[in-house]
């Protein structure tokens, strides 16, 4: 079949150079010869007898084609519904054995779950009651801790109260940096007044050391007006109405130092200058960020806001100014305690000088000494030779006498 098809194909391609060679001629029409034309006409007659038989052959083989095409498509199904066949078998076993797989299975977790459950169960009642009960418990608590918070609520609503947790904190900060002769609690600074100011620090005279200056400390809260502010901050308030509580806090402020300045700076028994502290961050923040209302303070009222950190700075730098002042005092006693030692130096130096020459004295005797015992050395030596000499005349003496 292939061999025909090419065959025909090659055909094809003789008839369409004929025809182009055919059309060429009639264009330029030209001479050819009566042979050339003669042999033309009998190819042309020659592809008029091929054309059937190339219809014939495309018949013939389409109809080759869709028969191969249909014996194809009747064998794939064949093998189609053989596999599907398999497939069906092969899935129904399966099927079945899963469902076994399965039926084994719930059955072992039925059993399990039971068991599970019923253990998790009784474990989750004992837990849910235990919690229950410290749920209970902390309901006590809470209900104690609620009363305590609201007893602390009315004791913080007493303006008074809150002073003296300021002032608490005072003596404590105090307590810590200080020492207990270099301030004084609840001291009037002024004669005939009943006054008392919180604390005051006892700063020492430069000239003398018997008279001491006061510096007053005390505490300030102004909370309703702080605590009113931080709440329209929060709020965000309109600016008119955030100018309004603000001229209030500013004004509370003012007359706490006010209040400081009118009672407690009495110069020269005080400083001329005081000091107020507030216990806690936020409120000295709040008054140290508006700088009108700070130097105000300072200005009108000669009284100077602290807080809790600042304060402590501002004592640790009195307490190295009481030490250089000390050491100042002490200077003179210092220079007066170096001339005795000098003078009692000198005298040291004339005892040396006359222990030296008293070992010097000594040391000449002692050489006196070492000659006198020299010569008395040579002396006995002269007499222990002069003695052995002797001794033997002496000997010879004695041992004659027998024979007489």
């Amino acid at each position: 079949m292939d061999a025909s098809i090419v065959v025909i194909l090659a055909l094809l391609c003789v008839l369409v150079v004929v025809n182009i060679f055919i059309s060429v001629r009639k264009r330029n029409e030209t001479n050819i010869s009566p042979r050339l034309e003669n042999r033309l006409a009998s190819m042309e007659s020659s592809f008029e007898k091929f054309d059937p038989m190339i219809r014939s052959e495309f018949v013939r083989n389409r109809e080759e084609n869709n028969r191969a095409a249909r014996e194809n498509r009747e064998e794939q199904s064949i093998q189609q519904e053989k596999m599907r066949q398999a497939i069906d078998l092969q899935l129904k076993e399966i099927r079945a054995e899963n469902e076994k797989k399965l039926e084994e299975m719930r059955k072992t977790v039925d059993e399990n779950l039971k068991e599970t459950v019923e253990k998790r169960f009784n474990e989750s009642f004992k837990l849910i009651s235990e919690r229950l009960e410290q749920v209970h418990k902390g309901l006590g608590e809470m209900k104690q801790l609620a009363s305590g918070v609201d007893d602390l609520r009315k004791v913080l609503i007493n303006v008074k109260t809150k002073g003296n947790l300021g002032e608490i904190q005072l003596g404590s900060i105090l307590e810590q940096i200080m020492s207990f002769n270099q301030f004084e609690a609840q001291k009037a600074v002024k004669e005939g007044s009943q006054e008392r100011v919180d604390y005051v620090i006892k700063l020492p005279d430069k000239n003398s050391s018997d008279r001491t200056l006061l510096l007053p400390i005390d505490s300030k809260f102004p909370t309703e007006d702080y605590q009113r502010l931080l709440d329209a901050i929060e709020a965000r308030i309109p600016d008119n109405e955030m100018r309004s509580v603000s001229n209030s806090f500013e004004a509370s402020v003012k007359k706490c130092a006010k209040d400081i300045h009118d009672k407690y700076i009495n110069p020269p028994v005080t400083t001329d200058f005081a000091i107020m502290f507030v216990p806690t961050e936020g409120l000295y923040a709040e008054i140290v960020r508006r700088t009108e209302l700070f130097e105000t303070l300072q200005r009108s009222f000669k009284v100077t806001v602290v807080g809790p950190t600042n304060l402590a700075a501002f004592l640790s730098s009195l307490q190295m100014g009481f030490r250089t002042l000390a050491i100042e005092r002490r200077s003179n006693e210092v220079w007066e305690i170096l001339g005795v030692v000098k003078t009692e130096f000198r005298k040291f130096g004339d005892v040396v000088d006359n222990i030296k020459k008293k070992i010097d004295s000594a040391a000449k005797e002692i050489d006196s000494v070492g000659t006198r015992t020299r010569a008395i050395e040579r002396s006995l030596k002269s007499v222990s030779e002069t003695q052995s000499e002797k001794q033997p005349l002496i000997t010879g003496y004695i041992s004659d006498d027998p024979a007489d």
